[in-house]
C-alpha cells in the first residue's frame, strides 16, 4: 500500500511538473500507446472483415470513421494498424538508443584504437542519408517486418551514439570518475555506475526524438509500398491502400495520416517538456548553489 502510494505521489508530481502543452503530449503519447496494446480488443469488426460496407464510405454510426477501399472499417483498420506502426518504431528505437549508448561508453571507456574505429565506422554511417540508406537495404533484403527493424536500428543508431559518446567523453574527465580510477575500480564498473546514469536523462530524451523519427521513416517506406507488407498493414499502409480516396473526398486516407501526425506531435510536445523541465531545474540548482 505504502509503495502505491509513493508511486501515485511520485506521478501526480511530475504530470505538474509538465506544462500545459507537455501534459497534451503525454495524454496523446499513453492514449497511443494503449491503442497499440489494447486496439485488437477495441475494434469493432475483424482486421479483414468488409462488414457489409460500402466502398470509401464517410462517417456514420456502423463505421465511425468510415470505410477503405475494400469496405472495410477504418477504425478497425486504424486500430490493428497502430501495433505496427507503435511497434516496430518502439522496438527499433529502443534498439538503435541502446546500442548507439552502449558502444558510446565502450569507446569512451576503451583504449585508443577501438575508439577512433568506432569513430570512424559512426562517420561513415552518418554521410549516407538516412532514407537513402533504409531504401537501399530494403531493396537489396526485402521488406519483412524484422528487416524493417534491423534498418530503422542500423539507420539511426549511429545519430544516438554521436550524443552518447560526447556524453561520455566529458564525463570521463569528471573528478569522481578519476577518483574511481584511483580506486582502482573497473572500467565496466565506473562505465555503469558512475557514468551512465548521469547520461540517461539526455538519452531519453533522443530516444523520444529517435521514436518519432523512425515512425515517419517506417510510413514513409509504407507509403511507398515498401514498409510493411498485407496482410499486416501500418499507417503509412493505409494511407497508401486508400490515396485514391482522396479524390472521392473519403476519409479513409485522411484517418490514418491524422493518427500519424497525432503521434509525432504529442511525443514532440512531450519531450519539449522535458527538456524545458531539465533546463529549469538545472537552473535552479545553479542558483541554489
Amino acid at each position: 500500500m505504502r509503495k502505491t502510494v509513493v508511486v501515485l505521489k511520485t506521478a501526480l508530481n511530475f504530470w505538474r511538473s509538465l506544462s500545459n502543452a507537455g501534459r497534451i503530449g503525454l495524454v496523446i503519447t499513453l492514449f497511443w500507446l494503449c491503442m497499440a496494446l489494447l486496439g485488437g480488443w477495441l475494434a469493432p469488426y475483424s482486421v479483414e472483415d468488409i462488414a457489409g460496407g460500402g466502398i470509401n464510405e464517410g462517417f456514420s454510426r456502423a463505421f465511425l470513421l468510415g470505410t477503405d477501399y475494400l469496405g472495410r472499417d477504418m477504425l478497425t483498420r486504424v486500430l490493428y494498424g497502430a501495433r505496427y506502426s507503435i511497434g516496430l518504431a518502439l522496438s527499433a528505437a529502443i534498439l538503435a538508443s541502446v546500442c548507439g549508448t552502449l558502444l558510446a561508453l565502450l569507446a569512451a571507456m576503451s583504449g585508443k584504437w577501438l575508439e577512433e574505429l568506432l569513430g570512424r565506422i559512426n562517420d561513415a554511417l552518418l554521410i549516407m542519408p538516412g532514407k537513402i540508406m533504409a531504401l537501399l537495404m530494403v531493396a537489396v533484403f526485402g521488406s519483412s517486418l524484422p528487416m524493417l527493424i534491423l534498418t530503422a536500428v542500423i539507420t539511426y543508431w549511429p545519430g544516438a551514439y554521436r550524443i552518447a559518446y560526447a556524453m561520455a567523453s566529458n564525463l570521463r574527465s569528471m573528478d569522481y570518475v578519476q577518483a574511481a580510477h584511483l580506486r582502482g575500480e573497473s572500467k565496466l564498473y565506473i562505465a555503469l555506475t558512475d557514468v551512465l546514469p548521469n547520461m540517461l536523462h539526455p538519452m531519453l530524451t533522443d530516444f523520444g526524438l529517435r521514436f518519432v523519427y523512425i515512425v515517419l521513416l517506417l510510413s514513409g517506406l509504407s507509403f511507398l509500398g515498401l514498409g510493411v507488407q498485407p496482410p499486416y498493414a501500418d499507417w503509412g499502409t493505409l494511407v497508401h491502400e486508400n490515396l485514391q480516396a482522396l479524390f472521392d473526398g473519403s476519409p479513409a486516407v485522411l484517418v490514418p495520416a491524422v493518427a500519424i501526425a497525432s503521434l509525432t506531435i504529442g511525443v514532440n510536445l512531450f519531450i519539449d517538456s522535458l527538456q524545458t523541465r531539465r533546463v529549469i531545474r538545472l537552473e535552479l540548482e545553479e542558483e541554489a548553489a
